[in-house]
């Protein structure tokens, strides 16, 4: 990095080069392909493991839902403001990535897995987890939106990196919706749990790989006003 503060006015006039190699496209690419595997695995998978794995009713999964709706409502707004005022060496959005990338895989992995215990325990751990992944989530992905206004001013090279975004979430998601039943048979036998688990679990491991990459390949080099 620079030991002076870098300015639109440097980017205009060449002395600073925000062309952007492959590798950090890729990169970008993969930041909101790790999110898709998150978000897939909820969206395509989630209300099956509770009710037919887990053991939850149809209506408390239902509330579930609901009350993470709203709470994500008040969440994405308020991280918006936290990635805003983040200062670090990595930039204000980039961090993000590194920060909440094990957290969030770790996360999804015990919200698919279920616990022995009563089914009291069971629905708080529900809860609990669910609520810690729409968490790891919203403070994964809201930098992650913000972040190729950093990279580059140059509006061919934005749309390359939304190309390469559109092209590995594309993937990602076919990995989940393809991968996760062949794991579970192929990791669970007759035990659907451990299958979930298990296959949730390589898919997460691919998620924090995802993020990872985001976070180093990816560089800011626009300031944006504060």
């Amino acid at each position: 990095m620079t030991s002076t503060p870098i300015t639109t006015a440097d980017i205009a006039n060449g002395k600073i080069d925000d062309a952007l190699s492959v590798r950090e496209k890729i990169g970008y690419g993969l930041g909101d392909a790790g999110g898709t595997v998150i978000t897939c695995l909820i969206m395509n998978f989630l209300t099956f493991f509770y009710t037919d794995v887990f053991g939850l009713t149809p209506a408390l999964v239902g509330t579930l839902f609901i009350a993470l709706r709203v709470f994500d409502a008040i969440s994405d707004p308020v991280m918006g403001v936290i990635a805003d005022r983040t200062q670090s060496r990595w930039g204000r959005f980039r961090p993000w990535q590194l920060w909440i990338a094990i957290p969030i895989g770790i996360i999804g992995i015990l919200t698919f897995t279920v616990p022995d215990a009563s089914m009291g325990v069971k629905i708080a751990w529900a809860f609990g987890t669910y609520l810690l992944l729409s968490v790891g989530y919203t403070a994964i992905n809201v930098p992650y939106c913000a972040l190729i206004n950093t990279m580059t001013t140059r509006h061919n090279e934005v749309i390359s990196c939304q190309s390469w975004r559109f092209v590995l979430c594309g993937v990602a998601g076919f990995l989940v919706s393809v991968g996760l039943p062949w794991m579970v048979d192929l990791f669970g036998q007759s035990n659907a749990a451990r299958g979930y688990q298990l296959g949730v679990g390589v898919l997460c491991a691919i998620a924090v790989v995802m993020f990872l990459c985001c976070f180093f390949w990816v560089r800011e080099r626009v300031p944006l006003s504060t």
